[in-house]
């Protein structure tokens, strides 16, 4: 039996070995989730419901050992993975809730004689890919509406974090789901499993969260069957700080919106627009909290752990190389760990949390996703032009805007090219609310009513009403 290693970003340490999904097996967990579905999609909805509730309170009684899970192979603030979790949860109790409320609709047919019936059924087999930097959310985002629509699943996790999936998968066993009807596939081959799962007439749908890349290819794949798809991918959000906003309360939005899991979110601030007027007072107070924040190991209560690898922070300072070559100036900078604070740290993975001033509107760093705890501003004056500049990207998942005048902030709002909108407020996030974006950061929606509707199809009844 073939294993694959799990790694510690923070010290490069192996945390544990975890079983090397191959292709045979990854078909045979086909045939289990089908003949699951056979089943799964009988059970009543209020069973269904009852189970997801207790996969709530499984992972609540399980939170402590879940952040610990999240801290060792993601490399997050203790405080960060704790917030994971309960924000996972949250999606089995909201699904539960919303397992009872299946949607329909009778109506007349507009010539009369016929009754219009229209139901939904789960789309069936569903195929999950999550991603490394939310390994908890991002698998129960997806496993909670699919399981509640009457839909079994096969979840691939991020070969970086696959223990947190495992946890899950035991924790849903534990409240009641039936054998076969979540099964996890760790790989460290993605391609290997996700193929032959793809090829496979039983698999109807599939729910990727990752890079735009990735996801191109696998809607070509997916193309060759019309493969139900649902797709969270990049994103590169602006950050809008108005002339008469509250300056306080932007850097405390901004604070989370950009560092939280040290940068690495799909929804993190990427790019901060701040208007002239208040860029200096608002530099000065983002700086100060930016040093403030102590770098190093989130086991030993750092707010800032490492990035998930040495790699991404080689490419994360060269980002920054280059912002500076163009033009911009470290303005403030937190410390890396030095001396004793950095004994058994592998200190190729940690990026200082940085603020970049005088950034030139078009230098290049403004078109990446950072993924990292790097907040490059830029001070604009006019702003259509500033609006203009905020949707010039390929991506459109998540924005924030800050102003004082709540009509405004929304007008603002309103312009921009992004599926979620935070108003004076740094995080997008919420069970009950659709999360995903416009243009190529996605399609589909996750959270909400929403999220169920991703996991089933429509099917009308046309019934003969003539009059006898």
């Amino acid at each position: 039996m073939t294993e694959f290693e799990v790694r510690n970003p923070a010290t490069a340490a192996v945390i544990d070995t975890v079983h090397d999904h191959t292709a045979e097996e990854a078909a045979a967990q086909v045939d289990a989730a089908q003949a699951a579905f056979e089943q799964w999609r009988t059970v009543a909805p209020r069973k269904r419901a009852e189970i997801l509730m207790a996969a709530h309170r499984g992972m609540l009684d399980d939170a402590e050992r879940l952040r610990d899970i999240i801290v060792a192979e993601n490399g997050k603030s203790q405080a960060d993975a704790a917030a994971e979790v309960a924000y996972a949860a949250e999606f089995f109790r909201w699904y539960a809730e919303e397992a009872v409320r299946a949607p329909g609709e009778y109506g007349v047919a507009p010539a009369g004689g016929v009754r219009n019936v229209v139901t939904r059924h789960p789309v069936g087999v569903a195929v999950l890919i999550t991603p490394w930097n939310f390994p908890a959310a991002m698998a129960t985002r997806k496993i909670a509406p699919a399981l509640a629509a009457g839909c079994t699943v096969l979840l691939k996790p991020a070969s970086e974090t696959p223990l947190t999936a495992l946890a899950i998968a035991e924790i849903l066993q534990q409240a009641g789901v039936p054998e076969g009807a979540v099964q996890v596939a760790a790989s460290s081959s993605a391609s290997t499993v996700v193929s032959a799962w793809l090829a496979d007439d039983r698999v109807r749908k599939l729910s990727f969260t990752g890079s735009t890349g990735v996801g191109r290819r696998l809607l070509a794949q997916c193309a060759e069957r019309v493969v139900n798809t649902s797709m969270e991918l990049g994103g590169n959000a602006p950050f809008i700080v108005t002339a008469d906003a509250d300056v306080e309360a932007a850097v405390e939005g901004a604070m989370v919106a950009k560092f939280r899991n040290s940068g690495q979110a799909c929804t993190a601030a990427n790019r901060f627009y701040v208007h002239a007027d208040v860029a200096e007072e608002f530099i000065a107070a983002f700086g100060r909290r930016i040093e403030q924040l102590t770098v190093g190991d989130p086991a030993a209560g750092a707010a800032i752990g490492p990035v998930i690898h040495a790699k991404a922070a080689a490419e994360i300072r060269d980002l920054i190389d280059g912002a500076v070559a163009a033009g911009a100036r470290i303005a403030h900078q937190a410390a890396l760990p030095a001396g004793e604070g950095a004994a058994g740290l592998d200190q190729e993975a940690f990026v200082a949390p940085t603020l970049l001033a005088d950034v030139p509107a078009d230098a290049a760093i403004l078109s990446e996703e950072i993924f990292g705890p790097v907040a490059p501003v830029v001070v604009y004056t006019d702003q259509d032009e500033m609006i203009a500049r905020a949707n010039d990207s390929e991506v459109g998942l998540s924005s924030y805007v800050f102003a004082g005048n709540l009509q405004r902030a929304m007008q603002i709002g309103e312009r921009l090219e992004a599926g979620m909108v935070g108003i004076n407020r740094g995080i997008v996030s919420d069970p009950s609310a659709p999360f995903g974006g416009v243009k190529q950061a996605g399609i589909g929606r996750e959270g909400g009513s929403f999220g169920i509707e991703e996991f089933t199809e429509p099917q009308y009844l046309s019934v003969d009403w003539s009059t006898v």
